[in-house]
C-alpha cells in the first residue's frame, strides 16, 4: 500500500512552484440523473416484482357462465447494493513540510472526483452493455432486446426491428414501436417517449433533429413532425460516459425503468494511524444501478 511521502511531491518542499496544474478541471453535472430515478434503499438489496393482470373480456352468450381469468406476479428484479471505496494514506512529514496549501485542499478534492466519476461509468454501463450477452434483467434477456418474454405468454420489443442511425424517421418510428407496447396480458398500454439520450458524438445530430423547424436534411419544405407535435418533450440529454459513438436511446414515461437506489450516500473521512502519524483519507457510498421495467427505454445499436 503506497503513501504519499515527501518524495511524492518534492516540489511542495522548496519555494518557486508558480502554480499546480492539473487541480482545477472543470466538472461536468451529475449526468446519471438525466437518466436514472434515485430512490433511497433501505436494505442490502432491493426487489421490484411485477405483475401480470387479466387479459381482454369475452363475448358471452345469454345465460352462458363467465369466462374467468387469472393474475399472477411477474419478473422481478433484485437491486444489489455495492460499496465503492477509495482512499489515501499521506505522512506526518509531507503535510508539516508542504508549503503550498492548495495542494493540501486538492487532494481530497480529488478523492470526491473520482468517487463521482465512479458513479457515473458505473451508471453508463447500464446502457454501455445494453444488448450485450450475459448483462441481463430480471425476465432473463438484456435491456435492449427484441425478445423480452411477458410472463403470461408471447414477447415484446424495445428496440427497432433494423437496427437504424440516429434520424428523424428513426425516432418516428421509435415512437412509433413504443405506442404498440401492451402490458404482460397482452392489453395496449399508453407509453410515450420522454427524453432523447446520446453520446457526446450525437450531440449535434440530435440538435438538429429535434430542434429544428423545417425537415432535416431534406430539401423539402415540410414541418418537422417531431419538433412541432413535441413527441421527446424533454429533448436530449449527452451522455460523455457512454462509449458506443453510434448508440442512441429513448426514455419512456413508463415506471419503474431506469433506477438508481442509494443506500448510503458518499462520505468523506479521515482518521490518524497512532503508530506512524500518518493521516488516511477515504470516501465511500453504496448503490446500485440498473433497470426493472425494460419498457422504461427503446434503443438501436447501429453497429
Amino acid at each position: 500500500m503506497a503513501n504519499i511521502n515527501t518524495g511524492s511531491f518534492a516540489k511542495a518542499l522548496e519555494p518557486g512552484v508558480q502554480k499546480w496544474y492539473g487541480m482545477g478541471y472543470n466538472r461536468r453535472g451529475e449526468q446519471c440523473k438525466e437518466i436514472f430515478e434515485t430512490r433511497k434503499s433501505k436494505r442490502a438489496y432491493e426487489e421490484i416484482m411485477g405483475t401480470s393482470w387479466f387479459g381482454l373480456a369475452a363475448a358471452t352468450p345469454e345465460g352462458k357462465r363467465v369466462p374467468y381469468d387469472t393474475a399472477q406476479q411477474g419478473w422481478y428484479t433484485r437491486f444489489n447494493n455495492i460499496d465503492y471505496k477509495l482512499g489515501f494514506i499521506i505522512t506526518k512529514n509531507a503535510i508539516n513540510d508542504n508549503l503550498y496549501m492548495e495542494l493540501a485542499e486538492a487532494r481530497a478534492k480529488a478523492l470526491g472526483r473520482s468517487k463521482r466519476i465512479t458513479r457515473e461509468i458505473v451508471a453508463a454501463n447500464v446502457l454501455n452493455r445494453a444488448d450485450t450477452a450475459g448483462y441481463t434483467g430480471g425476465d432473463g434477456v438484456t435491456l435492449l432486446n427484441a425478445s423480452h418474454p411477458h410472463k403470461a405468454g408471447g414477447t415484446f420489443s424495445n428496440q427497432l426491428a433494423v437496427a437504424a442511425t440516429l434520424s428523424e424517421a428513426a425516432l418516428e418510428q421509435a415512437e412509433i414501436d413504443m405506442g404498440a407496447w401492451t402490458d404482460d396480458a397482452g392489453l395496449l398500454i399508453a407509453a410515450s417517449p420522454r427524453k432523447l439520450v446520446v453520446p457526446r458524438h450525437l450531440k449535434y445530430e440530435a440538435e438538429r433533429i429535434l430542434n429544428s423547424s423545417l425537415r432535416v436534411a431534406t430539401s423539402d419544405n415540410d414541418l418537422n413532425a417531431l419538433a412541432t407535435t413535441r413527441t421527446i418533450p424533454e429533448g436530449y440529454t449527452v451522455n460523455h460516459y457512454l462509449t458506443d459513438a453510434n448508440m442512441w436511446y429513448v426514455l419512456s414515461d413508463c415506471e419503474d425503468g431506469m433506477i438508481h437506489f442509494e443506500r448510503e450516500a458518499d462520505e468523506i473521512a479521515a482518521d490518524n494511524d497512532f503508530d506512524t502519524s500518518n493521516v488516511k483519507f477515504k470516501v465511500e457510498g453504496r448503490e446500485s444501478f440498473g433497470w426493472a421495467d425494460p419498457r422504461g427505454i427503446f434503443g438501436s445499436n447501429p453497429a
